[in-house]
């Protein structure tokens, strides 16, 4: 199979080496318009990469297409690739620009149109899941996810990348991240309040932290906060109900579950091995961003379906407007 993978940033050039990863029979070409993105990308995976789509999508003429520019250039590359005849894997979108062409022009076409949701392919939340569609009655859950955000990047400015830009802002991306994933597990949403303000100087005009109390339609409730204050990396999530008690502090060793009968946490581990790239939080490993990867082509050679869609999204991303703007459901 043959890749385009476009945009040659951190996420990028994670993806290529994933790729390479699952196999070194792939064929990887990179598009970047930033020369030095180029260079080291060449350097570092042994690629050739261009610094134009449209020409290397005639020059290269690949089989599938890898989105990782920032959110806002998506719709546009995803039809250019589309129109090149490429099946299409693209990280988050943060924004429903395109989404309706776009996903009727990959119907037409034949063309899988494949969208990243990267925790609905992490163990830990696939055991979760599996256990309380297992457990009687229903749930309440805690949830807070949070990350000061100058620690996002280090190495650049917030004023230089995406989370800087309203409509793509950094607590948008936490709630494009966890709403996919609470909603599959907990059940669709039926109410919810919300509380959020700013309670930093921070150089961004949005919110900076969000409060929910959120209501199921299957009576399952949940309190979740999302935030880019916390100086500590957190990912603290608990769940329970008086048959089920789980938590989960987002990184590979961080799962137990409440043995009731012997009264202790038992740890769940799940992993033969982790792959822990430097740089990054505690709870960002390699393993589920290969997994969705390993998804996406087996659903282009027809043997597999995606865990979550376009259309899916769409719904989702109106739920984070409605979020944003505050009030309740």
């Amino acid at each position: 199979m043959k890749f385009i993978v476009v945009g040659l940033g951190s996420m990028g050039r994670r993806r290529i080496r994933l790729l390479q990863q699952i196999s070194g029979d792939f064929a990887i070409t990179g598009v970047d318009t930033n020369p030095e993105r180029r260079r080291i990308a060449e350097e570092e995976f042994s690629i050739q990469t261009a610094g134009d789509l449209a020409a290397a999508l005639q020059t290269f003429h690949p089989d599938c297409a890898v989105i990782s520019t920032s959110p806002l250039s998506h719709a546009p590359i995803i039809e250019t690739c589309l129109a090149g005849g490429c099946h299409v894997f693209t990280e988050l979108n943060l924004v429903d620009d395109g989404y309706l062409s776009n996903i009727a022009a990959a119907k037409e076409k034949g063309l899988v149109l494949f969208l990243s949701s990267t925790f609905l392919y992490r163990d830990e939340i696939r055991y979760i899941r599996d256990r309380i569609a297992a457990t009687d009655g229903n749930l309440n859950y805690n949830y807070h996810v949070g990350q000061y955000l100058p620690d996002w990047h280090p190495w650049e400015s917030i004023g230089d990348y995406f989370v800087s830009d309203k409509r793509t802002n950094g607590c948008r991306e936490l709630f494009a991240i966890e709403l996919p994933w609470l909603t599959k597990v907990f059940g669709e949403i039926e109410s919810y309040e919300v509380l959020s303000g700013k309670c930093t100087d921070l150089p961004i005009q949005y919110h900076d932290n969000f409060l929910l109390l959120i209501k199921h339609v299957n009576g399952n409730k949940g309190v979740l906060g999302i935030d880019v204050v916390s100086r500590k990396a957190v990912r603290n999530l608990e769940v329970y109900n008086e048959s089920l008690y789980v938590t989960w502090n987002g990184t590979p060793s961080g799962l137990r579950e409440y043995d009731i009968e012997a009264g202790v946490d038992r740890d769940i581990d799940l992993y033969d091995s982790v792959d822990k790239q430097d740089g990054y939080a505690s709870f960002v490993i390699e393993n589920a961003y290969r997994s969705e990867l390993e998804s996406f082509i087996a659903q282009v050679k027809g043997e597999g379906a995606a865990e979550y869609t376009f259309e899916e999204d769409l719904e989702i991303l109106k739920l984070i407007d409605s979020i944003e703007a505050g009030g309740k459901k």
